[in-house]
């Protein structure tokens, strides 16, 4: 009898350690779910769209304090909040804080354009001997993709976590009067060393034109005042000439001694308003440079500065060129996040990028893709302070 007694100890015993085990176990698995609802809780829903869709926002983020929040509409950039040199985190980027404001049609706020960044003259382009007619939705050119370009459709996300964003998209043949099936990836990342990778790959089953970017408009004093103290400094001898339209004339023209040097840091407002006949047909800077490579590869070729918070976004690109557009035509009527309206000449584009209107103009780089290549382009956007 005490044998059995001692054997049903041991066996009770053995029981309450397993199911301790059990719970410990159960315990371990639950915090582990618990941590990757936590990682997954970069996503929130940012709104509907007039069909009912939802939007999402996706928010990365790095030890340093570096804050980067993207909806899968139109792929914008919504918020970018970044440390001044006192460590103060500011936002600074122009945007919305809602959905619905991005659906009334603004200029383009941190979204990819395409499947053409930047202009096409008279909304027309001959591919492989047949002309494709595009929308004039810009003094009878084109724009940006046309009526609704990939900044007013909803992406596909593919891949999401603290650091990287995935989206995908297929634009479908003659989608806005563009040939071929054209699937298109874009991955922005957010690294450790303060900066923000956009990488851009795409495939067409039928020959076409492609140039995308990404329409970020930076204000690096976070909207309390416009960008004409801020400095610029891009690694560039040539520009390309606009006519009355902002459509290039064919030429690329020497910066040297004209107000399109800005080979050293040199403030946007310095000479915005001289008498230049470039300048006074884009109502101040909205031109393509064209970047002086040296490898042809990924190159830190540019940088923005402003003094005063110290902040300082350098930009690394494999495109052969930047349109640098100072926000001429912000007048006011949008009011952006934390009730700041943007007025005139409240923020400052990088888009890089091929030249505008490359499919008419023979003598530039060519932007045409074509079935079994792949297109692929990168840009990193850098944060610091000094």
């Amino acid at each position: 009898m005490k044998k059995i007694t001692v054997m049903l100890s041991l066996v009770l015993i053995t029981a309450l350690i397993s199911c301790d085990k059990t719970k410990s176990k159960s315990d371990s698995e639950t915090t582990k779910d618990s941590s990757k609802v936590e990682s997954a809780g970069n996503k929130t829903v940012f709104g509907k769209l007039p069909d009912g869709t939802e939007a999402d926002l996706y928010t990365l983020k790095n030890k340093n304090g570096i804050e980067v929040k993207i909806t899968n509409y139109g792929g914008i950039i919504v918020s970018l909040k970044t440390p001044d040199k006192s460590g103060k985190s500011e936002d600074i980027v122009l945007g919305f804080d809602s959905l619905s404001s991005y659906l009334q049609d603004p200029p383009y706020f941190g979204a990819i354009v395409g499947r053409y960044g930047n202009r096409i003259a008279k909304g027309k382009f001959t591919l492989d001997g047949k002309t494709y007619t595009l929308a004039q939705n810009n003094l009878g050119n084109h724009l940006h993709g046309g009526l609704k370009g990939f900044d007013k459709v909803l992406w596909t996300v593919e891949e999401a976590s603290d650091s990287t964003l995935k989206l995908s998209y297929l634009s479908k043949d003659l989608e806005e009067g563009y040939p071929g099936n054209l699937k298109v990836n874009v991955i922005y990342t957010l690294s450790e060393d303060n900066a923000l990778k956009i990488d851009y790959e795409a495939t067409t089953d039928k020959a076409t034109v492609v140039n995308l970017t990404n329409h970020t408009y930076f204000n690096l004093t976070a909207g309390k005042r416009d960008i004409l103290d801020h400095e610029l400094q891009l690694q560039s001898t040539q520009f390309v000439p606009v006519d009355k339209t902002l459509i290039p004339t064919g030429e690329l023209k020497s910066v040297k001694g004209t107000p399109f040097d800005f080979s050293k840091f040199t403030k946007i407002g310095a000479r915005i308003n001289e008498k230049d006949e470039q300048l006074k047909l884009g109502n101040g800077y909205d031109h393509c440079w064209v970047l002086d490579h040296k490898s042809g590869g990924l190159e830190t070729l540019g940088a923005l500065y402003e003094p005063e918070s110290g902040r300082v976004v350098e930009f690394a690109t494999t495109e052969p060129a930047v349109q640098f557009y100072s926000g001429n035509f912000l007048d006011g009527k949008f009011t952006g996040k934390a009730g700041v309206k943007y007025q005139f000449r409240y923020g400052a584009c990088l888009e890089t990028e091929h030249y505008p209107d490359s499919p008419n103009q023979p003598k530039f780089p060519t932007t045409v893709l074509k079935p079994n290549e792949v297109y692929k382009t990168s840009t990193v956007y850098k944060f610091s302070t000094k």
